[in-house]
């Protein structure tokens, strides 16, 4: 047994060369496939705000805003852009607190201070009315601007927001509550300007109930061994699986004043979800992900089917859909985003309204 367990440390000695080169030279695959077809990352100052967005190539077609959920950045779309750039002005955005976007110290995180910045750059940047697909946080966004600023907003999609569930004190009952308590211990303490290492540190939790045995030391290594060798990039760690490698990245330039917000209950101040839903006059295609509660009674989800179904009778024209997804659908089921998001955008198109593509 002692000599197995030796050839066996030996064995992964001799691959470690290997794998340090491997790590060396991996960035995921996504990004070539986006350069090829004609995407481009691109910085635009927008007030006090630089966003940080990547953007198709070509013009004529009608405009698409893309917006991530919180933790995850503007690469998280990779799987369905090309696909969506088809048919579409592909926009996939940095909001702030997230990704290479930019905003000063004192910039407020709530839905109404990143709802007016965004509502900024549709006017500035994309210069017309939009369709807009957001997920998670970035699905509460594009509600904020679909009830504050319709003239901006053709259509829009919901993909797994946390409607009602992430309001105050409904959150506190919610699986996202736990990443929000390690935001704001980051805020509070020191987290030596790296949230990513405090988030392993205080995430025991989530890599008990997520991953193998051993997980956490592993991803820990990686993230070191990966910024050793790209220091100056941003952190994408070989060997785990998309989401969580996409959280990584995502973490890695994650303001964590952010998800604070949630937890204190300030983020939603001034947006109330059940009366932004009822001035929301665009079509709206609101997608439902997989959703639990754990026994104690926590939301493991964005919303449950109560909430869902709550939000579709406070919006005046709406198609449901639940899928059988995690919550970042787009990344880890594309095929299906792409089959409801096409068909709801090419009847969502044919509305007058909808047609229009006078500048802003």
């Amino acid at each position: 047994m002692i000599r197995f367990l030796i050839n066996m440390v030996l064995f992964v000695l001799r691959l470690l060369p290997l794998v340090i080169v491997y790590i060396a030279l991996y960035r995921d695959p996504g990004h070539q496939r986006l350069k090829k077809a004609g995407f481009q990352e691109k910085d635009s100052i927008v007030g006090d705000v630089r966003f940080h967005y990547a953007e198709s190539a070509g013009s004529g077609k009608p405009p698409l805003l893309l917006l991530h959920a919180q933790l995850l950045d503007w690469f998280s779309y990779r799987n369905v852009m090309i696909q969506l750039a088809e048919h579409y002005h592909v926009y996939a955005a940095d909001y702030p607190g997230h990704g290479k976007t930019r905003c000063p110290d004192d910039y407020e995180m709530n839905a109404e201070q990143i709802g007016s910045s965004l509502a900024q750059f549709i006017e500035e940047v994309i210069g017309s009315p939009v369709y807009i697909s957001g997920n998670s946080s970035g699905g509460l966004l594009a509600a904020w601007l679909a009830a504050n600023r319709p003239d901006l907003v053709r259509a829009v999609i919901l993909e797994a927001p946390p409607l009602f569930a992430s309001e105050y004190p409904a959150v506190k009952n919610t699986v996202a509550y736990r990443t929000f308590t390690v935001s704001d211990r980051a805020v509070r303490e020191d987290n030596e300007g790296d949230y990513v290492r405090f988030w392993i540190r205080n995430s025991e939790g989530f890599f008990k109930n997520n991953a193998f045995p051993g997980s956490r030391i592993l991803v820990r290594i990686l993230v070191t061994v990966s910024r050793m060798l790209h220091w100056q990039d941003t952190v994408e760690i070989p060997f785990v699986p998309p989401l969580f490698r996409e959280m990584i990245r995502g973490m890695d330039q994650y303001d964590p004043h952010f998800g604070q917000a949630f937890c204190s209950g300030t983020w939603n101040e001034g947006f109330d979800h059940a009366e932004a839903l009822c001035r929301i006059t665009c079509p709206v295609l609101l997608i439902q992900a997989d959703t639990s509660f754990l026994a104690d009674g926590t939301l493991d989800g964005a919303m449950s089917e109560e909430n869902a179904q709550f939000a579709c009778s406070r919006l005046q024209d709406v198609r449901y859909v639940k899928v059988n997804a995690g919550h970042v659908v787009h990344l880890e089921e594309p095929e299906e985003y792409l089959k409801h998001v096409r068909a709801f955008l090419e009847t969502a198109g044919t509305d007058s309204r909808s047609g229009e593509s006078g500048e802003v």
